[in-house]
């Protein structure tokens, strides 16, 4: 005895030649959520949360996306693409110092928008393929752009490309930890690291104003009540 009913499906993974309307919009609105919770808050946000911030079920967070690797790849995609293009931009750079200035300080900035990307830009995401094929290429344009930084005389010989992540490591730090209350903190932090790699006499940017001391206290207060403060960058 046979039945004619259609075998079961889930709403939103119905048969056809793609995503249900219902199913896409589901979609856009988990890559949404995630990008404001990366953004505001970093990668330690769990995958419950983006539900939550979607207004979707852990079923449909799973279906669309089933690790947080996968998440993180669609997330992150646009911005790992102008992550390479800064190093593309950079090597066309006909002074290639300037260039190389031009990258350290795009980069820095790109992790200060978003502090989600500032932890991409500082960990590694094996599963995530294609994020990872864009790192590997900005990696190899960088490594280009050191030799004719240096080769212009006004990048140190000891700069390697393992100072990079040391410098975003630190700029991550300073970016999580001044939040709103000192946002442009960062800013002076590079200023100063460019100065170090930089030969004497190399033409540098101009050194930014420090942030004020009001600021800085502000930020060092959020440090001891983090929940708080992110409570209220949120409204």
């Amino acid at each position: 005895m046979t039945s004619s009913a259609a075998p079961h499906t889930a709403p939103d993974d119905q048969p056809g030649t793609g995503l249900r309307i219902d199913a896409e919009r589901n979609r856009d609105r988990i890559l949404a959520a995630a990008r404001r919770l990366y953004a505001r808050e970093g990668l330690g946000v769990s995958m419950a949360a983006v539900a939550r911030e979607a207004g979707v079920g852990k079923a449909t967070l799973s279906r669309r996306f089933a690790t947080r690797e996968e998440l993180i790849n669609a997330v992150f995609a646009d911005r790992m693409d102008g992550y390479a293009a800064a190093v593309a931009t950079a090597l066309a750079d006909p002074d290639p110092w300037h260039g190389f200035t031009g990258y350290v300080q795009a980069v820095c900035a790109m992790q200060a928008a978003d502090r989600g990307f500032a932890d991409v830009l500082t960990m590694t995401f094996p599963a995530a393929k294609a994020l990872e094929e864009r790192r590997a290429e900005a990696y190899h344009g960088f490594l280009d752009l050191i030799t004719r930084a240096k080769d212009t005389g006004h990048l140190r010989e000891d700069f390697t490309d393992r100072d990079m992540p040391i410098l975003l490591m630190a700029n991550a730090g300073v970016v999580n930890a001044a939040g709103n209350a000192a946002p442009d903190a960062w800013q002076r932090l590079v200023a100063h690291m460019l100065r170090s790699y930089a030969t004497p006499g190399a033409p540098l940017p101009p050194m930014p104003e420090p942030p004020a001391a009001g600021a800085l206290y502000r930020a060092m207060v959020r440090l001891t009540r983090p929940g708080a403060d992110r409570a209220s960058e949120g409204r």
